[in-house]
């Protein structure tokens, strides 16, 4: 799937609301992609335990940094969307999902959401999102990762 048929928002990440920050990945590529990539082998959805999400940094200037946002198959590994994104809009994700309130009350701190022509198609509450940099090691303090997890 192509990066420029997917774009990156952002909503509620100020600290204010009681909603959950979202990333909402806005697809506009072919529909039958899309829902393909969507469900698994048996044609069943993806849930949220079969989703991971990641950043991956492409260039390390500070001023400018940019990477690869993505939503990855847990079982195959492939890639479900990504979307060429800022590490600016990450972080502001990153830091929203670390609220102050206690986010162990809620199924996720911050979620995913792919829609089609303003549509929700897949929606995903996730408490995980690692971020790596450029050579591809983990940035821990970047990331989201819930205690008690060991990577």
């Amino acid at each position: 799937m192509r990066r420029d048929y997917v774009t990156l928002e952002l909503r509620h990440v100020d600290r204010d609301g009681d909603r959950l920050p979202a990333a909402v990945l806005a697809y506009d590529g072919p529909s039958d992609l899309l829902e393909e990539r969507l469900t698994d082998a048996g044609g069943e959805p993806l849930d949220r335990e079969r989703v991971d999400v990641a950043f991956r940094l492409r260039s390390a200037d500070d001023d400018d940094a940019t990477g690869v946002f993505s939503l990855t198959n847990r079982m195959t590994g492939e890639f479900v969307v990504e979307v060429n994104a800022d590490a600016e809009s990450v972080r502001e994700l990153v830091d929203a999902a670390r609220r102050d309130d206690d986010p162990d009350d809620a199924d996720g701190c911050y979620r995913v959401v792919v829609e089609r022509d303003g549509e929700t198609v897949a929606s995903y509450e996730k408490r995980t999102l690692l971020v790596y940099d450029d050579e591809g090691s983990l940035l821990r303090q970047h990331s989201l990762i819930p205690s008690g997890v060991e990577l």
